[in-house]
């Protein structure tokens, strides 16, 4: 439920999803389902991350999921893990990122198809979450290189496409690649069309409002947009990359 109301109201209504969450955490402590406490733990992280943007508070939650279900389900493990290490990275800290999501990899290595929350993992979730760090840690190259692979492993559309396509037309920015980063751009707003993923929403927002220096700019020789003039447009400061 606090998951529905979260998404219900396009990620705004971070209160009632909380309080949502707490009761489900509470009753699964109450049953000892470690599996289910876990799992509202770790989606209480996604309200602290994404939502109230608290990096701190979404490294306490994280934490306490991956401890929580270390020994039940190594997806839940895993997950917990890669949101981990994008708390570590959207406060810049890259050494405690890359230690997390090295931990993330072992438990999703681990996984078997009895694990309790198999429904919950894809496998694009853990380059998708790789580019997403290296993108807030303000590396782009490394960047597009896991966003591209965690592309490739996704089938068909859906919401997360939406989120890849944003971060990379935010990595592209950062490298003044404007041509390639307005195509993503486009794309990724034909799958918000389709999926209405608010994630993605955000992710096209940011990345528009950092293509606006370049609205006006003509194209240069072969086809390429001319440098950014001097001042520097690109800080992501107030449009940190999300998940979704």
């Amino acid at each position: 439920m606090g998951q529905l109301v979260w998404d219900a109201s396009q990620r705004r209504d971070h209160a009632a999803s909380a309080a949502y969450l707490d009761q489900a955490v509470n009753a699964a402590r109450a049953t000892r389902n470690a599996v289910a406490e876990a799992n509202a733990l770790l989606r209480k992280s996604y309200l602290a991350l994404y939502g109230t943007k608290r990096p701190t508070a979404g490294l306490v939650l994280t934490t306490r999921a991956a401890m929580v279900s270390r020994t039940d389900s190594h997806v839940i493990a895993g997950l917990a893990q890669l949101h981990h290490a994008e708390a570590h990275a959207m406060l810049g800290n890259e050494r405690d990122c890359s230690e997390a999501l090295g931990d993330a990899e072992d438990h999703l290595a681990a996984v078997e198809a009895g694990d309790p929350a198999t429904a919950l993992f894809c496998p694009s979730h853990y380059a998708r979450l790789v580019g997403s760090c290296w993108l807030l840690l303000q590396k782009p190259v490394e960047a597009v290189a896991a966003l591209e692979s965690a592309r490739q492993l996704i089938a068909a559309r859906r919401k997360s496409t939406a989120v890849i396509l944003g971060n990379l037309a935010l990595a592209e920015i950062l490298q003044r690649e404007v041509d390639a980063a307005t195509s993503h751009l486009h794309q990724a707003i034909d799958v918000i069309e389709e999926t209405r993923a608010a994630g993605g929403l955000n992710l096209a927002f940011a990345a528009a409002r950092q293509l606006r220096p370049w609205r006006d700019e003509p194209l240069g020789p072969g086809g390429h947009r001319p440098p950014a003039h001097s001042h520097d447009p690109l800080g992501v400061q107030d449009d940190q990359p999300r998940r979704h």
